[in-house]
C-alpha cells in the first residue's frame, strides 16, 4: 500500500528544473520561447529571498524566476502547482512546531486574487492575516 506523500515530501522531490523550448502556444506562452519548468524546491528558494515587508505578484515572480535561469517565461501551470505544494508545507511545517519566521512566508506572494487560494487545504484567512500583520 502507498503511502500518500506530505507537502515537505512533494517540496524536497528530488526532480530538477528544466529550461526547454515551449512545444506550442499555450497558457500566454509562445512557441519556441524558451520556458523554465521550475522545480517546487526553487520557487520556495525564491519565495524564501523575497526582503521582510516586501511583496511580489505571481506575474513578477515567473519573469524573475524565468531570468534567473536563463530562460525567457517560466511555466504558469507549473508555477501554479508548485505554489500550491509550498504554501502547504509551509502551514504543514507551521503545524508540527516551526515558528513563522522559519517558514516560507508564502503570503508576499499569494494574496486573494491569487487562483492558488481557492485550492489550499487550509483556511486562506492565514495568509491574509500574515499579510496584514507584516503590512504585505
Amino acid at each position: 500500500m502507498n503511502k500518500k506523500k506530505t507537502w515537505t515530501e512533494k517540496l524536497n522531490t528530488s526532480k530538477p528544473h528544466e529550461v526547454k523550448p515551449v512545444p506550442l502556444n499555450i497558457a500566454g506562452m509562445k512557441a519556441g520561447q524558451i520556458m523554465l519548468v521550475p522545480s517546487p524546491r526553487i520557487v520556495d528558494e525564491f519565495i524564501r529571498k523575497i526582503p521582510k515587508g516586501k511583496r511580489m505578484d505571481i506575474k513578477t515572480l515567473r519573469t524573475r524566476l524565468a531570468r534567473k535561469y536563463g530562460a525567457e517565461v517560466t511555466c504558469p501551470i507549473t508555477m501554479g502547482f508548485h505554489l500550491r505544494t509550498v504554501a502547504e508545507a509551509a502551514f504543514e511545517a507551521l503545524n508540527q512546531g516551526a515558528k513563522l519566521n522559519e517558514i516560507t512566508p508564502i503570503w508576499r506572494v499569494l494574496d486573494e486574487n491569487t487562483p492558488t487560494m481557492k485550492k489550499l487545504s487550509f483556511d486562506s484567512g492565514f495568509i491574509l492575516r500574515q499579510r496584514a500583520r507584516t503590512g504585505t
